[in-house]
């Protein structure tokens, strides 16, 4: 599946795109350990908080904030962590403070001057309007979780996307996530690049359109 000749929109993952989740992730997790005398790994932490964040988002619908929240206290129980449930909260009040790559902001600069932009988070609203404030760069449409009222993989982001523009002609989608983001987009017949930071392996997965290691070379890909 080729990148589309005339390329008109772009669409963003929010974290682990745009936006360094996993710094903050573990820096609240180590932040609100402290007092309790919790070590964090990171190497053990990260897979960790992946595999229950995806069980917990496989149930019936809940805000993420209440996502994290749960996440938290169940990651908390499996490292002998006894968390106060009054504390369980810190993952969900961290997000303001977690920042944006470097390349974000010059690289939304750049798209934004050739073609019309938007979000496709698994977050919530207010959340999402909390990191904003780090993102220099007014987008054109932005999906949520809640506004569709499930996560990817779930195709509804994408195909509330379609529904608002009125076509997926001309669209690509960017994302960090080959389980949340290649895999629905491909699915779907969308055009996708996989910002692949981590170098993973395609381990006899579809490929997605192009695989890139950086934004900085998905805009250049794009002709920004």
């Amino acid at each position: 599946m080729p990148l589309p000749k005339q390329i008109t929109f772009v669409s963003f993952d929010v974290y682990g795109t745009l936006i360094d989740w996993e710094t903050g992730i573990v820096d609240a997790f180590r932040k609100a350990g402290k007092s309790d005398g919790i070590e964090i790994d990171p190497d053990v932490l990260l897979p960790m908080f992946h595999e229950v964040q995806r069980e917990i988002q496989g149930g019936s619908y809940e805000l993420y904030a209440e996502v994290l929240r749960r996440t938290a206290m169940e990651m908390a129980e499996r490292m002998d962590w006894k968390l106060e449930s009054s504390k369980s909260s810190f993952l969900p009040e961290s997000i303001p403070y977690w920042k944006p790559f470097k390349e974000a902001g010059p690289a939304l600069k750049k798209i934004g001057k050739t073609f019309k932009t938007g979000l496709v988070s698994n977050i919530d609203d207010k959340l999402l309007g909390q990191t904003r404030r780090h993102l220099p760069h007014d987008f054109d449409l932005v999906v949520t979780a809640q506004q569709v009222r499930s996560y990817k993989p779930d195709p509804a982001h994408f195909k509330e996307i379609e529904r608002r523009i009125g076509t997926k002609k001309g669209m690509v989608h960017i994302g960090s996530s080959y389980y949340h983001d290649v895999e629905p987009a491909l699915k779907l017949k969308l055009p996708v690049i996989w910002l692949n930071r981590n170098g993973e392996e395609l381990d006899g997965r579809k490929k997605p359109t192009e695989t890139v290691s950086t934004l900085t070379e998905a805009i250049e890909l794009l002709g920004a």
